[in-house]
């Protein structure tokens, strides 16, 4: 490809990104406007997605299905990985702690062993008497006295000090222990991070070998079949009304969280991704709402989870929507009936009907 031809696709490329964006926001700042997939074009043969094809293989719709499926079992082993990540971080977060709580103790019972090895040494040169006993073994009445609350004290600072050596070293025990129980805990997570990864793996490997033995025909077939499903399920989901009663505006960190998943969009959808350049579902959720100046939880079955929960009715801008039974999926409501989400791999940031895929619940990070 000469100069010329390169400038002009990178310019090609720009356009698009740019109207993307463009209808973005375009959205997001006109007001009543319901959000609906384009209309699917016609389909260029009637059957193609129905009966099977030539070869005796599934139909296209079945391997649209199929494919579908595939990466959402791999979203469902990235909320795993993504979960046990975090727990992770946690937990060796833990190990420091506490291995910061055994120095101070190690260095604790070394002071305590010398003071106690100060007093003995100075008890033998005193013949084995302390001094309060010396004085305590005096015939002057004076000194008689002076010695025994010497001797009262000198015995209550040697309890003290056998009490806080005893103390100090049962506390050692118990952080040995909690250091076993983390390390436990950590390790067992390891095997639950690479079991998902595995997991994810070999599900998007199936997923795109699959679409790999399409032909080019059948993959721009297979995306029209794609569009059509959201198309219809967004459909089916305005004309429920749903619309009418969303009347929520968002709120200052709504709009924030809103805006920073705005910019993301065209970036690509990338397992365990949490920006810049890329992210997955709850990545992309999680980072726009600390834009926003709130932490939440890192996966979408931990934000539906922990996260309050609110009546579609009731949904805001900001808000996200949980989507799918075991809650695999999770993208952010701008308004208008749309939202934002980082679909699956092969896809980047977009902006999708709201309605385009099965509603499980809405969750509201800032309520």
């Amino acid at each position: 490809m000469g100069t010329e031809e390169r400038s002009h696709a990178r310019l090609r490329r720009r356009g698009g990104s740019a109207l993307t964006l463009l209808c973005a926001m375009a959205i997001l700042a006109t007001p009543g406007m319901a959000y609906a997939a384009p209309s699917p074009s016609p389909s260029p043969s009637p059957s193609s997605s129905s009966t099977p094809r030539p070869d005796g293989a599934k139909s296209l719709e079945q391997v649209r299905k199929d494919i579908d499926d595939l990466y959402r079992q791999a979203g469902t082993a990235t909320d795993a990985y993504n979960l046990a990540e975090s727990e992770t971080k946690a937990q060796s977060g833990k190990i420091v702690e506490i291995a910061l709580q055994i120095v101070a103790g190690q260095e604790r019972i070394s002071s305590l062993k010398n003071r106690a090895g100060a007093a003995a040494r100075a008890q033998y040169r005193s013949g084995g008497l302390p001094p309060g006993a010396q004085l305590a073994l005096s015939n002057d009445p004076a000194q008689f006295l002076d010695g025994a609350d010497r001797l009262r004290r000198g015995e209550k600072a040697g309890s003290e000090l056998l009490s806080d050596l005893n103390r100090t070293q049962s506390d050692l025990e118990q952080y040995a222990k909690d250091a076993s129980a983390v390390w436990q805990k950590l390790e067992a997570n390891r095997i639950k991070q690479e079991t998902s990864k595995k997991k994810i793996e070999e599900k998007i490997k199936a997923a795109e070998e699959l679409e790999s033995k399409l032909e080019a025909e059948e993959k721009a077939r297979l995306i029209q079949l794609e569009q059509e499903a959201q198309y219809k399920a967004q459909t089916a989901w305005l004309s429920t009304g749903v619309l009418k009663e969303l009347r929520g505006s968002a709120t200052d960190s709504g709009r924030r969280a809103v805006q920073f998943a705005t910019a993301q969009i065209g970036k690509p959808y990338v397992w365990g991704a949490e920006g810049p350049g890329s992210y997955d579902c709850s990545g992309l959720t999680s980072q726009a709402w600390l834009a926003a100046g709130k932490r939440i939880p890192r996966t979408s079955q931990e934000q539906l989870r922990l996260l309050p929960k609110v009546a579609i009715k009731d949904m805001r801008p900001g808000d996200l929507i949980i989507y799918f039974d075991d809650a695999s999926h999770v993208a952010m409501y701008v308004g208008d009936g749309a939202m934002i989400h980082a679909p699956r791999p092969g896809r980047n940031v977009t902006i999708a009907g709201a309605g385009s895929m099965p509603i499980k619940a809405i969750v509201r990070p800032d309520a």
